[in-house]
């Protein structure tokens, strides 16, 4: 099969979570026989910052603006599949092109179905439309449950299955270092996920000030004010996250509101730290246990008392608790599970005569 991807970003994993995601299935769906051209919008801020310019697995092309974009107008008509992803710039008008151009199968695939949603309901999502999404044969949602049913009825999405992202069991497990904190967070700044991590990581550092804790991660503002105990790491690139991980005695992990609201929406940080065997404490969201079982694979947690609570675990107990994480990410999360899946559903869906 011949695959065209055109995504937020494949070279830079700076301030995105899209990066790893698109690796690992890329190359997962590469390593299937199939070929693969990754189209990314040369932006200042990930051209500072790549930290996989030259990916093995597939063709990587950077484009300058609408125009550059029809250079590679060729590739996308003759391709078996073309997938836009969420956040591309300017991804109305190349939803709109690629929807025109191609004569193989279009997808669409959002790792960030709530937070599209309620930008789609507010008037103001600058990637996707109402228009364009009937346009697509095939919606790919990093969120399942009843969210996918409500793509087709509100939104007339012809075609929505839920595609969690996954992780590449190759890059991420455990690599036996030495411990270093006892709770760590691994994230870019957002509003709406920063009052959990205040009430989870740093409440819980100002109960155990004797205890040591971690922040990577960049775009937190200056005001925020750590305790001492809280070790800040500015920017983690993806070599260094299973060391991280494996030099956390326990990882926290926080959702973002609106895919709390959602559902059924787990961030690839979680396969990720699951992947390196760290013991896993959540917030709650309805589908949780889609992916993990609280109180066996994750913990879930309301206060910083019960995140103390967990830190204090035997060391037999912790080491149960990551073991399990891992057992179960591998099982059924790892990136030749959503490769083959995205094979699957590229298969079933309808041949084109010609483009549009």
């Amino acid at each position: 099969m011949r695959l065209v991807v055109l995504g937020l970003s494949l070279s830079s994993s700076w301030g995105n979570g899209h990066a790893t995601t698109y690796r690992a299935l890329l190359a997962a769906f590469a390593a299937r026989g199939h070929d693969v051209l990754f189209l990314e919008r040369d932006m200042p801020w990930y051209a500072q910052n790549r930290d996989l310019p030259d990916p093995g697995f597939c063709r990587l092309a950077l484009y300058d603006g609408l125009d550059g974009l029809d250079r590679h107008r060729g590739a996308i008509a003759s391709a078996d599949a073309v997938i836009v992803g969420s956040y591309v710039p300017d991804g109305i008008a190349v939803a709109r092109r690629v929807q025109a151009w191609a004569g193989g199968v279009v997808a669409y695939y959002d790792i960030d179905t709530p937070v599209t949603l309620a930008a789609l309901e507010r008037g103001d999502c600058a990637y996707v439309s109402r228009e364009v999404l009937p346009g697509f044969d095939l919606l790919l949602s990093f969120t399942a449950g009843p969210t996918l049913r409500r793509l087709e009825r509100e939104f007339g999405v012809r075609d929505a299955r839920g595609f969690y992202c996954s992780v590449d069991p190759a890059r991420y497990r455990p690599t036996g270092a030495a411990r270093r904190w006892d709770l760590g967070y691994l994230g870019t700044y957002s509003d709406d996920r920063q009052p959990t991590v205040e009430r989870l990581l740093i409440g819980t550092a100002r109960l155990a000030p004797e205890r040591s804790f971690v922040v990577a991660g960049p775009q937190y503002p200056d005001g925020i004010d750590w305790p001492p105990n809280v070790e800040r790491i500015a920017h983690l690139p993806p070599d260094a996250h299973p060391e991280f991980y494996s030099a956390c005695g326990w990882t926290l992990n926080v959702t973002r509101a609106d895919m709390i609201r959602a559902g059924w929406s787990p961030s690839v940080r979680l396969f990720e730290a699951g992947a390196c065997g760290c013991p896993i404490v959540s917030d709650r969201w309805d589908g949780i246990d889609d992916v993990l079982e609280p109180g066996r694979d994750i913990m879930l947690a309301d206060t910083a008392d019960d995140v103390l609570s967990l830190l204090r675990w035997p060391e037999e107990r912790r080491l149960q608790a990551g073991d399990a994480a891992r057992r179960r990410i591998l099982s059924a999360h790892t990136a030749a599970h959503r490769a083959a899946q995205l094979e699957m559903l590229m298969m079933m869906q309808p041949k084109r005569v010609s483009a549009r």
